[in-house]
C-alpha cells in the first residue's frame, strides 16, 4: 500500500481531513439514533417508516440537482461547504431538543429528514468538488478514497458508540453531540492556508447552463454507463440501514448495542475497500465490475447467514465491495470530467446514487415488512448483478471486449478508451 496516505502530505488536506473525521463520526452517530428512534420508539418495528425517512432525506438529491451542481461550478465552494454544515448543526440541534424534551413525533423527524437531505444536497456537491482545491487533479483519487475511508472509518466508530449513548442516555444526546461535531468542519475551513488553494475556474450561472450538465453525460457513453451502475446499487443496493436494522431486530432479535456492531462490520470492510483503492494510482473501469459482482454475491451471502455473527462477518465482505465500487466510480467520473462541469456532473452522480433511495428504500422497507429481511437482502443482491451486467455490455459495445481461453486460462483484451 506505498503511497496510500500521500494527500496526508498536503496541509491543507491534513486539517480538512481531520475536521471531517470528527464530523463524520457525528453523523454516523444521529444515523442510528435516528434509525432507533423510528425504528423502536415512534413505531412497532416498522421498516417502511425508515424508508420513508431514508426517502425524505435522501429525495433531495435528486429534486435539487440541477441546482447543487451549479451552486458548486458557480459558487466559492469553501464559503459553500462552510454555510451548509452551519446549517446541518443547527438542524441537529433542533431535533435534538425535540427528542429530549419528549415532544418528538414521527413526524417531526420525516420533516427534519427532509430538511437535512436539502442542505446535505448542496453541501455533498461543493464537498466532493472542494476535494480538487485542496490537493489538485493529480492526487484527486487517493484523497476521494482517503475522504471515504475517513467516512467509513466513523461508520465504524459511530454506530457502535450510538448504541452505548443511546442505552445510557437515550437518543437526544446523539443528537445534541452531532451538532457540536460540525463545529470541528468549520474550524478546519478557517484554518485553511488559502493561497495555497488550487482555486478551479468557475462556470457562469444563467439558465442554459442549468441542462448543460445533462447533455454533457449524454455525449459520454462511459459516464452513461457508470451512472447506471450506481442507480441500481444506489438505489436497491445501499440500502444498509434497512438491512441491518431490520436482520438485527426482526431476525436475530437483537438490541441497540448489537445493532451498534452490526453497523460497525459494515464500516470495518467499507474502511477496508477505501485503502485498498486509495493504493491504486488511477481508477479503472475493471475495478467498477468487480466491485459490482462481489456486491452482488456478497449481499446474496449475507441473505442466507444463519447467525448474528456470521452476518457482521459477511457484512464485512459486502462492505470491501461496496466502497471498491462507490469510490472507482467517484473518481472515475470526476477525473474524467471537464474541470468547469465537474460540479454538475458530480451533482448528476449523487442525484442517481443517494437520491435513488426514495425510489429503493420504501420497495425494499415493504419488502422486508412483508416478505422478510432476507428477500429484502436479496433485492440488493441482484441490483449488484445488474450494475455487472451494465459494465459488460459497455465494454462490449464501446470498448471491443473479447473473452477466450487459453492454455486453460481465461484471458481478455479491451480496446483503449477514446
Amino acid at each position: 500500500m506505498k503511497g496510500t496516505f500521500r494527500s496526508l502530505q498536503n496541509y491543507n488536506y491534513r486539517v480538512w481531513a481531520g475536521g471531517a473525521l470528527i464530523s463524520n463520526i457525528g453523523t454516523w452517530m444521529q444515523r442510528t439514533a435516528q434509525d432507533w428512534l423510528v425504528l423502536v420508539q415512534l413505531t412497532h418495528e416498522s421498516a417502511t417508516a425508515v424508508g420513508i425517512v431514508m426517502a425524505l432525506q435522501f429525495g433531495p438529491y435528486l429534486l435539487l440537482m440541477p441546482f447543487t451542481g451549479l451552486a458548486a461550478d458557480h459558487f466559492d465552494r469553501r464559503r459553500l461547504v462552510m454555510t451548509t454544515q452551519a446549517l446541518s448543526g443547527a438542524l441537529a440541534l433542533g431535533l435534538g431538543v425535540l427528542t429530549l424534551t419528549g415532544m418528538v413525533q414521527l413526524w417531526h423527524v420525516y420533516v427534519f429528514a427532509f430538511l437535512f437531505g436539502c442542505v446535505s444536497a448542496f453541501d455533498s456537491t461543493a464537498r466532493q468538488t472542494f476535494v480538487a482545491e485542496l490537493v489538485g487533479d493529480k492526487h484527486l483519487s487517493n484523497a476521494v478514497a482517503l475522504n471515504s475511508t475517513s467516512f467509513n472509518a466513523a461508520r465504524m466508530i459511530g454506530p457502535a458508540v450510538a448504541g452505548v449513548l443511546i442505552a445510557a442516555i437515550g437518543s437526544g444526546w446523539v443528537f445534541v453531540l452531532n451538532a457540536a461535531s460540525f463545529g470541528a468542519v468549520l474550524l478546519s475551513l478557517r484554518w485553511l492556508r488559502l493561497d495555497e488553494l488550487r482555486t478551479l475556474k468557475r462556470s457562469k450561472g444563467t439558465r442554459a447552463s442549468l441542462g448543460e450538465g445533462m447533455r454533457y453525460v449524454r455525449s459520454r457513453p462511459d459516464l452513461l454507463a457508470i451512472l447506471w451502475m450506481y442507480f441500481l446499487i444506489g438505489t436497491f443496493g445501499l440500502n444498509f440501514p434497512i438491512f441491518i436494522s431490520t436482520m438485527s431486530v426482526s431476525v436475530f432479535h437483537q438490541g441497540p448495542s448489537q445493532y451498534g456492531v452490526l453497523s460497525s462490520c459494515l464500516a470495518v470492510g467499507s474502511v477496508l475497500g477505501a485503502l485498498l483503492s486509495a493504493s491504486r494510482t488511477n481508477p479503472r473501469l475493471g475495478m467498477l465490475l468487480v466491485g459490482a459482482l462481489l456486491f452482488g454475491a456478497g449481499t446474496g451471502l449475507a441473505a442466507l447467514m444463519p447467525g448474528y455473527w456470521w452476518f457482521g462477518l459477511t457484512l464485512t465482505a459486502v462492505g470491501v465491495s461496496a466502497q471498491t465500487f462507490t469510490t472507482t466510480a467517484n473518481s472515475t467520473v470526476q477525473l474524467s470530467t471537464d474541470p468547469l462541469m465537474r460540479g454538475r456532473v458530480m451533482a448528476i452522480l449523487l442525484a442517481i446514487s443517494v437520491g435513488g433511495t426514495p425510489l429503493g428504500a420504501p420497495v425494499v422497507g415493504w419488502v422486508a415488512d412483508v416478505c422478510g429481511p432476507r428477500w429484502a437482502l436479496g433485492i440488493g443482491a441482484a441490483s449488484g448483478l445488474l450494475a455487472a451486467a451494465v459494465a459488460v455490455r459497455y465494454m462490449v459495445r464501446y470498448r471491443g471486449l473479447r473473452v477466450w481461453i487459453e492454455g486453460r486460462r481465461l484471458r481478455h483484451s479491451l480496446d483503449a478508451l477514446s
